[in-house]
């Protein structure tokens, strides 16, 4: 499979079955090392992996030269034997060695050292970097996911349909990049922040399982989890249940996952998202480890402890064994950090020795109190009791930073723990402009059938059929049941403000095909760059892209982004305009 006209085997698939073939190899020089004056070991190297290639010493190759070797496998002499290389019981001998290519000395090696080296040294000789091991084992562990990906849901009879680059700009919760039109000065395309109005157009053309590996582009800051160019497995269905959505996706997530682990992945299990708000205080939980919320509301509905006398809500955790470790100053930094979160303060209790909870603020609690956080926070010595009591969304949020940042593994720890997160809320929060509610996930999302009786009294409490894909406490995605009928989509267009003016502006390419018959649908879109990282043991995404930018937004290897050449601009009249000073 791997032979050509110029090699018959790769560098890292020889073995002692190979001994006294003649073989040819290409690669690139990993090591030169001297052997007395006659001879010279030459590791060379393709993405297989290293051969030890003995050759004469008078052969000119330095490091990153390419070469062709061709030589006879050998055994080689007992105490010679690498054990901690596939091919280090053999090496190629009587060889004749063509220097295909010279090379400059690389910059920094090419090997595991490079991962010390600064990130944007790194990102400027991309090309160096991927041929180290790590790269390449990421790429390719990325391919093996886009691979089964793809069987997984042709296997479901979804088709793979390419949708436009170039779109009209759309509110849908992310800032977007914009494409001038020269053919129209003033006017401008957007790039998809995502695929999501025309894979619903297909179902309404009755293509009935759509999927594609799309890029989208967001003009967000970047961070670990996200680039401004991402992929993504994006799928429609029309004729379907939340359930049955859910049932697809899952089938492409776990074949992806055992494609590259070879672990075959259980039902992934589900909860909603109130509850994973109660148990976890965030609604992307990692379920590999415990400290959940505790509700203690009750515990202290009569207290005379005036910081919880009248909370609306109050809540503990318990952070098993970290009271010896957690000094004054690491719980004074826990509490600035919820206060800066939002809440009022943090209430921290060491359990002592005999049991009994040392704080400042022991002395106002009951012994009745007590005992019971203790009980329902199974508490033992040594352990850690952080105490929040606020409004409901505050007590969860600060409890759940405070979960992930005391109790967190990294991402690519296992075991991989996968949770469909549903019943999101529809709306979410006001806006500060308009003071009309803001979207859940986007304007799309079907409120759920239980709710719309709320619709018009209590907007705030209807749920959406909506669902979202946590892996490890990243969220792969999300999803929902869409609208399918133009009158509901019209009232939630007016419950967030947009008008019917707007609403036709934007989107009537999209709600006028609606008019001649538009199925129930749904569907989903999960990050390939996040579930890739993670199944490849990678904390950022960055290590998974072939050609990523930095944190800041720029490419090193391109220099860009670049001003663009004012011809260019001139011919799309745009002006710029002078730096800020």
């Amino acid at each position: 499979m791997s032979a050509t006209s110029m090699r018959t085997n790769m560098c890292g698939e020889l073995r002692t079955a190979h001994i006294g073939q003649t073989v040819s190899v290409c690669g690139w020089v990993a090591s030169r090392r001297e052997h007395g004056t006659q001879l010279a070991f030459v590791d060379l190297r393709d993405h297989t992996g290293v051969v030890q290639c003995v050759v004469d010493n008078d052969v000119d190759v330095r490091s990153e030269f390419v070469l062709r070797v061709t030589g006879v496998v050998r055994a080689r002499l007992e105490g010679t034997v690498n054990a901690n290389l596939p091919t280090g019981e053999i090496e190629l001998g009587e060889c004749q060695v063509e220097v295909l290519r010279n090379a400059e000395p690389p910059p920094f090696p090419i090997d595991s050292r490079a991962d010390k080296v600064e990130e944007t040294t790194r990102l400027q000789f991309r090309y160096l970097d991927i041929r180290r091991e790590r790269m390449q084992r990421n790429l390719r562990v990325r391919a093996k996911v886009n691979s089964a990906i793809r069987r997984a849901m042709e296997a479901q009879d979804f088709v793979e349909v390419e949708t436009p680059m170039l779109v009209p700009s759309t509110p849908e919760g992310a800032r977007e990049f914009l494409v001038p039109s020269r053919k129209e000065p003033g006017s401008f395309y957007a790039l998809p922040q995502s695929p999501q109005l025309f894979k619903q157009l297909l179902m309404v053309a009755g293509m009935d399982r759509y999927y594609q590996i799309a890029r989208c582009l967001r003009d967000e800051d970047l961070r670990a989890d996200r680039q401004y160019e991402f992929m993504q497995l994006d799928a429609e269905m029309s004729f379907v249940s939340q359930d049955d959505v859910l049932a697809a996706i899952g089938k492409a997530v776990t074949a992806a996952a055992e494609a590259v682990t070879g672990e075959i992945i259980p039902t992934i299990e589900q909860m909603t998202w109130r509850d994973a708000m109660n148990r976890f205080g965030v609604d992307k939980p990692d379920l590999r480890f415990g400290m959940e919320l505790t509700e203690l509301t009750d515990v202290f509905g009569t207290t005379e402890f005036k910081a919880f006398a009248g909370a609306a809500c109050i809540k503990g955790i318990n952070a098993s064994g970290k009271a010896d470790e957690m000094g004054r100053n690491k719980l004074d930094a826990l509490t600035d950090k919820a206060k800066q979160m939002g809440a009022k303060g943090l209430v921290w209790l060491k359990v002592a020795a005999d049991g009994s909870l040392e704080s400042p603020v022991a002395k106002f609690l009951s012994a009745d109190e007590q005992a019971e956080v203790s009980r329902r926070l199974d508490a033992k010595p040594g352990d850690l009791i952080l105490i929040v009591a606020d409004s409901w969304d505050t007590t969860c949020d600060v409890l759940g930073q405070l979960r992930n940042d005391l109790g967190r593994p990294p991402v690519w720890q296992g075991p991989y723990r996968y949770v469909w997160v549903i019943e999101f809320p529809l709306f979410v929060g006001l806006d500060k402009e308009t003071g009309k509610p803001k979207p859940g996930h986007h304007p799309f999302c079907m409120p759920h059938p239980d709710d719309l009786a709320m619709f018009d009294t209590d907007p705030m409490a209807v749920r959406a059929m909506a669902y979202d894909l946590v892996l490890n406490g990243w969220e792969l995605g999300s999803g929902s049941i869409r609208i399918h009928k133009s009158e509901l989509q019209r009232k939630v267009f007016t419950a967030l403000g947009i008008s019917d003016e707007d609403a036709e502006k934007k989107f009537g390419f999209f709600l006028r095909p609606f008019e001649y018959g538009a199925p129930p649908h749904g569907g989903f879109a999960f990050g390939i760059d996040r579930l890739v990282a993670i199944l490849a043991g990678e904390e950022n995404i960055r290590e998974v892209i072939a050609f990523p930018k930095t944190q800041s937004g720029s490419d090193p290897m391109t220099n860009s982004p670049t001003p663009a050449d004012p011809k260019q601009l001139t011919e799309l009249g745009i002006r710029t305009l002078p730096p800020k000073v």
